[in-house]
């Protein structure tokens, strides 16, 4: 009985001290990936190569969800603005959305989906077969060579897919607007651009700098961990999409609350 009730009361203890060990690890890899980007070597042909595997790669998934997004919100729109006779304002309702929040967030999801998995089982399997610990005895630092080239291109090139996912989700939306609704393009672009303030255009860039960072490390770290062989490097793939997503989703939530508050300050 003893027993059972200090293992009952020791279980929370025990777990936030796990939390706070893996929080140290995270935070000491992040550190020293950013202190990488003031020193000598950056391995750029690496970065090239990262841009290249995540942005031309993931060109086509961003795209087509961007579209259909912005499609189904105007389609969406329709029922609700029609009680209020204000169909027409379907494309502020698409813009703001899009840009404010969907667009960003999306990004970053199918990106974590994505590369956050693809970095997560690459690493891993570098761990298991040995890779890493031969990159240390040859004297090249695993972190500056394998972790930096990642973040600086994941920071890079999930802005530029945001803006693409934004432009493409506008297109889905004027699609609708324009075919179904029967809205001129000049009034549903016009009302889009309108409806948009300059902490938007802020918003909609800071965001993917942040995530961007988030999903790149937090597919490091957890492929930099793996252990069990080829079963935990499954293990470390499933880990790294749901941790980069709930992180992306939480820091979302502080984001927009950080931009709510300094939106008075950015707008005329």
């Amino acid at each position: 009985m003893t027993n059972t009730l200090s293992n009952v009361l020791g279980s929370p203890f025990r777990f936030l001290i796990k939390a706070l060990l893996e929080i140290q690890s995270y935070t000491f890899l992040a550190s020293r990936a950013i202190a990488n980007l003031f020193t000598r070597p950056i391995y750029g042909r690496e970065v090239i190569l990262q841009m290249d595997r995540i942005g031309v790669g993931s060109l086509t998934i961003v795209l087509l969800t961007g579209f259909f997004t912005g499609a189904v919100l105007a389609i969406q729109s329709e029922g609700a603005l029609r009680r209020y006779g204000a169909v027409s304002m379907t494309g502020q309702l698409v813009a703001l959305t899009l840009i404010r929040e969907l667009g960003p967030v999306l990004s970053a999801l199918m990106l974590a989906g994505r590369i956050g998995s693809g970095i997560a089982s690459e690493l891993g399997s570098m761990v298991v077969s040995e890779q890493i610990s031969a990159m240390r005895s040859l004297g090249t630092d695993p972190i500056r060579r394998l972790v930096t080239p990642r973040m600086i291109a994941m920071i890079m090139t999930l802005p530029l897919l945001t803006i693409l996912c934004d432009a493409m989700g506008m297109l889905g939306g004027w699609v609708i607007a324009y075919y179904k609704l029967l809205i001129s393009s000049n009034q549903f672009w016009s009302d889009a651009m309108n409806a948009l303030q300059f902490s938007d255009m802020v918003g909609t860039l800071m965001k993917p700098i942040v995530f961007g960072f988030i999903i790149s490390m937090t597919g490091c770290y957890v492929g930099m961990r793996t252990h069990g062989g080829t079963e935990g490097v499954g293990r470390s793939t499933t880990q790294a999409v749901v941790s980069s997503s709930i992180l992306v989703i939480a820091a979302d939530f502080f984001l927009n609350n950080l931009l709510i508050h300094l939106a008075p300050l950015m707008n005329p």
